[in-house]
């Protein structure tokens, strides 16, 4: 690694460099120099949030939701000892279990803000190795599509099922057919609301202006891959384009994860969304409930994936026509759950009319 080029670490509109090497303290440096006083903030953010001065010194209090509270704590409470012995402050963090705020106290302000700091690092860092929890997506469970997706399945079988891995645990349940716009880690019932209020102003801003208030008319043909090497797939997908040859469609999902990822409720990971409807996932062999693309973020077991050869069913399938569905709404689906359609339950939506 570039020492001169350490990772950026974002977190609530600030940005932290990840240091790639432990520096050592000079001889003369006494520990007294880590808070040097009151009005001492050093390098630290201080205006980035709010530090209250109390009787007894300062305080700063933040929201974690309470799955994330044993990354503070630490194995024995040693994260959290360490935390206020480099800080000179004392934490306090509800009982596991109970939605609430960590409380920061210190006599100096610049050791109060350098553990909120440190908190929030943590945080992030944890946060990002939490799976998934819910994903905006758009419904493709129309009965036409499903119809007509079963029509595939069972062609593919018929003609394709002596291709190496190729059997009927790959296919996509028919009932949660869909696209992925994006995946989030919401972690309480706060922060689900926070996302549903975000989706609601998204339709303010711009999700309305680009519709024109009306469905969007799309039409799903064709199959893709995703990997580099057709004999060797693991997701085959339809392709998906507006009706009208716009580009509305893409520029209601870019615009949306660009408002999330801003918000914090989302990882950036492409320039554009990629829309693809998933047909075929060597992950639904070792588990039929998985619904994760292999664009998305999380956990997942891709060491056990079997690929199979999708060659033949690429050129048979190249055109298959799905059919053409309205789009009314971008659903914020939760993960691992069906509702009595057998599509995923949705926390929220934002309706285009």
């Amino acid at each position: 690694m570039d020492v001169l080029r350490p990772p950026l670490i974002r977190i609530g509109g600030r940005v932290y460099r990840k240091n790639l090497i432990q520096e050592q303290a000079l001889p003369h440096e006494e520990e007294e120099d880590f808070c040097a006083g009151p009005g001492d903030c050093a390098d630290e953010p201080c205006d980035a949030f709010v530090v209250e001065e109390t009787e007894r010194g300062f305080q700063c209090r933040v929201e974690v939701p309470s799955p994330l509270y044993k990354y503070i704590i630490g194995k024995k409470g040693e994260t959290k000892k360490r935390l206020e012995t480099e800080t000179r402050t004392s934490i306090s963090i509800p009982k596991p279990g109970v939605e609430g705020e960590i409380v920061i106290t210190g006599q100096q302000r610049s050791g109060v803000v350098s553990a909120r700091t440190r908190i929030d690092v943590l945080l992030d860092s944890f946060r990002k190795k939490q799976p998934f929890t819910h994903f905006l997506s758009f419904a493709l469970n129309q009965p036409a599509i499903q119809q007509k997706f079963l029509q595939f399945k069972e062609e593919v079988l018929e003609k394709c099922s002596k291709d190496h891995g190729v059997s009927s645990s790959l296919f996509q349940n028919p009932a949660k057919l869909h696209l992925t716009l994006g995946t989030l880690v919401l972690l309480n019932e706060q922060e689900i609301q926070k996302a549903c209020a975000l989706l609601q102003q998204c339709k303010e801003d711009f999700v309305d202006q680009i519709t024109g208030g009306q469905p969007l008319t799309v039409e799903v043909a064709g199959v893709e891959y995703m990997n580099d090497d057709p004999a060797m797939t693991d997701v085959l997908y339809a392709k998906v384009h507006m009706k009208d040859g716009s580009d509305r469609l893409q520029m209601v999902a870019d615009q949306l994860v660009e408002r999330f990822v801003a918000s914090g409720l989302m990882l950036k990971e492409w320039d554009r969304v990629k829309l693809h409807a998933t047909v075929m996932n060597t992950l639904f062999r070792k588990d039929p409930t998985e619904e994760r693309n292999n664009t998305m973020t999380g956990k997942s077991s891709f060491k056990e994936r079997e690929s199979f050869n999708g060659q033949n069913i690429l050129k048979l399938f190249e055109n298959f026509h799905f059919g053409e569905v309205q789009l009314d709404s971008v659903r914020l689906s939760q993960r691992f759950s069906s509702d009595a359609s057998g599509y995923y339950a949705t926390s929220g939506q934002l309706c285009f009319s």
